[in-house]
C-alpha cells in the first residue's frame, strides 16, 4: 500500500500524487490515470508495479480542474471525466507529469497510462526526455498526435473492438510509427485492463500486463 503525497509543478502548481514501492528503487515507474482521476483502480494499478520493486507515482492531473477526484464507471461518472478533461491544458497536464517523473529522479524511469493516460503516456514519449520506456494502454489521442517523434521506446495496446479508437486509426499510427511495439487484442474493448469495469478482459489484461512488465525489464533493467 502506498501513500498520497504533495507535489509541485515547475509552474508553482501543488497537486497530490499517490507513491508506492521501494523509495530506493534502482527503477521507477510514473504512473497515468485514466478520465476517472486517481481512483481505486489506478492506485491498484500502481502497487502492482510497486510490488514487482518500482518506485511509483501515479499524479493526479485532475488536481488543476478540481481537487480529488476520484469517478466510478457509470455513464455520468464518464461523463464528468470528459468534462475534467476538457479543462485541463495538455502543456501543463505534461508540467505535472515531469513533476511526478523528477520526485523520481535519479532513477531509470518507465511511464505507463491509460485510456486518457495512454495518451498522456505517449506525450511521455514524445514531449519529454524523461523516460526510457513508455507503455500506452488505448490512448484515444494517440492517432491525432501519431507524428510526434518519441525520444524512448514506445508499446501500445488497443482493443479491437474499441468503439472510441478505430482499427483504422490504429493503423495509421503504425504507419506513422513503424518502430513501436503496436498490439491489437482480438474482440477486446476499450478499459480491456481494468477489472472495475465491464469492458474487462482478463486474459487480455494478464497478456498486454505481461508485454508491460517485459518491456520495462528490457529497457529499465
Amino acid at each position: 500500500m502506498g501513500e498520497t503525497i504533495q507535489l509541485k509543478s515547475a509552474d508553482g502548481f501543488s497537486f497530490s500524487a499517490y507513491v508506492a514501492g521501494p523509495k530506493d528503487a534502482k527503477h521507477g515507474v510514473v504512473v497515468v490515470q485514466e478520465i476517472f482521476g486517481v481512483n481505486h483502480h489506478i492506485r491498484d494499478m500502481a502497487d502492482r508495479f510497486a510490488a514487482l520493486g518500482y518506485a511509483v507515482v501515479a499524479p493526479a492531473l485532475f488536481d488543476r480542474a478540481e481537487k480529488g477526484v476520484e469517478l466510478g464507471y457509470t455513464q455520468d461518472d464518464i461523463a464528468k471525466g470528459r468534462e475534467y478533461r476538457m479543462k485541463l491544458n495538455d502543456a501543463e497536464v505534461m508540467k505535472d507529469v515531469e513533476a511526478a517523473a523528477d520526485y523520481l529522479s535519479g532513477k531509470k524511469l518507465g511511464i505507463v497510462g491509460y485510456c486518457f493516460g495512454g495518451t498522456v503516456a505517449w506525450w511521455g514519449a514524445t514531449r519529454t526526455h524523461k523516460f526510457a520506456a513508455a507503455s500506452c494502454w488505448y490512448g484515444g489521442g494517440i492517432p491525432g498526435t501519431k507524428d510526434e517523434r518519441p525520444n524512448c521506446p514506445v508499446q501500445m495496446h488497443f482493443g479491437e473492438k474499441d468503439a472510441s479508437i478505430p482499427m483504422t486509426d490504429v493503423d495509421s499510427v503504425r504507419a506513422a510509427q513503424p518502430n513501436a511495439e503496436i498490439y491489437v487484442y482480438m474482440g477486446a474493448q476499450h478499459g480491456f485492463g481494468c477489472d472495475e469495469r465491464g469492458s474487462f478482459s482478463k486474459p487480455d489484461y494478464e497478456l498486454a500486463q505481461k508485454r508491460t512488465v517485459e518491456f520495462f525489464g528490457k529497457h529499465l533493467g
